[in-house]
């Protein structure tokens, strides 16, 4: 169960110590109303990544929380180098700013009320040249499979899910906790049905009323609400593949963990303190939930899929399984793992999850993943309620 302890990469060691697979360099807007400006930022120097989003004006609360968390955990995450931050106003794009800069990396802010654009646009395109030609000069270093935050989510799941690339994520799962690795899981919605049998899944007592507080406010808000979920979850997909109830995709849902024990409660986009299994509250919804892990410092996350999803994220690694023998021929330009053979009882779990480790392994040395390859990077925020 512990082969990978020992197993090697090469990463990029970070300043505050941390690990990463990738070296960007983000161009982040603070709101909307900057979006355009980092677009030309990442236009005028090859080699950002511009991340344009929908949300940052007139959030409050537990909203805006959630907003600064999530940009300040994507420019922490240790795939990212540097940062360049701009804003429609200084004193908000300082707060992302201030969160980076905790990390060590390189990080600057640009505000473009009373500066215009084009002169910001200008500014911050000579910052992001000066970071992108300095990272381009950092060296990999030997790095370890203890020193990796993976996160794992399913998506157009159907029977093949639960039979086989779910249970073969939770294998592997199985191995990297053992190896000492720190994963997360979550997907609130999606464990409705199976909410008693993950709360036993909790390291205390304490920590399962934790996760069942979070799931039992969102089943409450659901039935507040007065709708039926039904096309939603389970999805046309789902109901497609052959899941007939939320309570089946439940079930195979959690095989993702396969018999470990998860260690405490996230927020969404919250960082783990330490090693094992973490729950995350988490939408179900594939984008978001990828942006929230990759803001909670995910380096590569294990997407096993039925019917065949096509998420990436721009931040975070998407390695896609799958067991479903139609989806690997119909979409093998999505899928980094065929794990069919385990219905055809050509390969067992450990063989599966082997191959979905020596998978890992590939892409945290520089492998793109099919969704890299083809150039998927949604990346979507989780919005709690309406803008004042």
């Amino acid at each position: 169960m512990s082969e990978y302890k020992f197993a090697k990469f090469m990463g990029y060691r970070r300043e505050n110590g941390r690990v990463g697979i990738r070296n960007h360099v983000i161009i982040l807007p603070l709101d909307d109303l900057s979006n355009a400006a980092c677009e030309a930022v990442a236009h005028n120097v090859k080699g950002t990544i511009a991340l344009p989003h929908a949300y940052g004006r007139l959030q409050f609360g537990e909203d805006l929380d959630l907003t600064f968390r999530t940009l300040i955990g994507i420019g922490s995450n240790p795939n990212v180098a540097a940062v360049v931050v701009i804003g429609i106003e200084p004193e908000w794009t300082n707060v992302i700013v201030d969160g980076i800069a905790k990390t060590g990396k390189p990080v600057c802010g640009f505000a473009i009320e009373r500066n215009g654009q084009h002169k910001t646009i200008e500014r911050a395109s000579w910052k992001a040249q000066e970071y992108t030609q300095w990272a381009t000069e950092i060296q990999k270093v030997e790095c370890s499979v203890d020193e990796l935050y993976v996160s794992v989510k399913c998506g157009e799941s159907d029977t093949t899910s639960g039979l086989a690339s779910c249970p073969t994520v939770g294998r592997a799962l199985e191995k990297l906790v053992a190896a000492g690795a720190t994963c997360s899981f979550g997907e609130t919605s999606e464990i409705t049905g199976a909410e008693d049998i993950c709360k036993e899944h909790a390291a205390t007592p304490e920590v399962g009323e934790a996760y069942y507080q979070i799931w039992n406010e969102y089943n409450e808000f659901i039935i507040s609400q007065g709708v039926d979920l039904s096309g939603s979850q389970p999805t046309k997909g789902n109901i497609a593949g052959g899941l007939t109830t939320i309570e089946e995709k439940a079930l195979g849902n959690l095989q993702k963990i396969g018999n470990l024990k998860y260690v405490d409660v996230l927020k969404p986009a919250e960082a783990p303190v330490s090693k094992g299994l973490w729950y995350m509250d988490t939408s179900s919804a594939a984008a978001e939930a990828v942006t929230l892990w990759a803001a909670s410092g995910a380096v590569v996350h294990f997407f096993p899929t039925g019917q065949g999803n096509i998420i990436g994220n721009p931040i975070e690694p998407v390695i896609k399984l799958s067991a479903n023998p139609l989806t690997v021929v119909d979409m093998k330009e999505h899928i980094d793992v065929d794990v069919s053979g385990i219905l055809r009882r050509e390969m067992n779990l450990d063989q599966a999850a082997d191959a979905l480790l020596d998978m890992m392994i590939r892409v945290c040395n520089g492998r793109f993943t099919c969704a890299e390859a083809l150039g998927h990077q949604e990346f979507v925020f989780t919005k709690l309620y309406r803008s004042a």
